[in-house]
C-alpha cells in the first residue's frame, strides 16, 4: 500500500527593499540583479537622494518564499557606493530578517521576531559579555553592534531623505 501525503503550499512572506543611495550608473544593474532574484523584470521608480548628490533612491515591496531577503542582500552586497536595507516578515515556519548594507561597514544581518524586534542569539550575547569582561571593549558598544547601531547611524540621514517616496509591489515568480 502506498501512502499519499498531501503537499502543503510553500509558505510565503512579504518584505521591503530600501535602496537608500545608488549612483545613477548603478541603477539599471541593481534592477537586473533584483529581477534575477525575484524571477521577474524589475523597473524601480528612482527618485533623487537629497542626502547625496548624484545618487538615487527607490523602494520595492515584494512577496516570495522565506529567504528572499537574504538572496536580495547577497545579490547587492559589495557594490561600491550603494546603501540599502531589506527586510522580510516572519511566517509560521520562519523568523523574519533584516539586512543593512553600507560600503564602509558591509552587511549587517539580524533575525527579527513577530513585531520586528531584533532577536539576539544567546551565544552572541555571551561573547559580548566576555569581550567586555576581559577589557577588549565595553558591553554597551558590543550590544550596539549586535543591534546594528553603526548601520542605523550611517543610514539614518538617507532614510529621512526618502520619506514620502513611492513604493511598488512585486511578487516572486516561482
Amino acid at each position: 500500500m502506498t501512502a499519499h501525503i498531501a503537499s502543503r503550499p510553500a509558505p510565503t512572506t512579504r518584505g521591503v527593499l530600501y535602496v537608500h543611495s545608488a549612483p545613477s550608473a548603478l541603477c539599471p544593474h541593481l534592477e537586473w540583479a533584483i529581477g534575477g532574484v525575484l524571477g521577474a523584470a524589475v523597473n524601480l521608480e528612482w527618485s533623487p537622494q537629497p542626502a547625496q548628490a548624484g545618487c538615487y533612491r527607490a523602494e520595492l515591496s515584494f512577496g516570495g518564499e522565506p529567504g528572499t531577503a537574504a538572496a536580495i542582500a547577497s545579490a547587492l552586497r559589495g557594490w561600491n557606493h550603494l546603501r540599502f536595507e531589506v527586510t522580510e516578515d516572519p511566517t509560521s515556519q520562519s523568523e523574519g530578517a533584516r539586512y543593512s548594507y553600507t560600503p564602509d561597514l558591509g552587511v549587517f544581518h539580524a533575525v527579527t521576531g513577530l513585531h520586528g524586534d531584533i532577536m539576539i542569539p544567546e551565544d552572541r550575547l555571551k561573547a559580548a559579555v566576555v569581550k567586555a569582561a576581559v577589557g577588549e571593549t565595553t558591553l554597551l558598544l558590543e550590544v550596539d553592534k549586535l543591534l546594528g547601531k553603526p548601520w542605523d547611524d550611517e543610514l539614518e540621514t538617507f532614510r529621512h531623505a526618502g520619506e514620502g517616496a513611492p513604493v511598488r509591489w512585486l511578487h516572486h515568480v516561482v
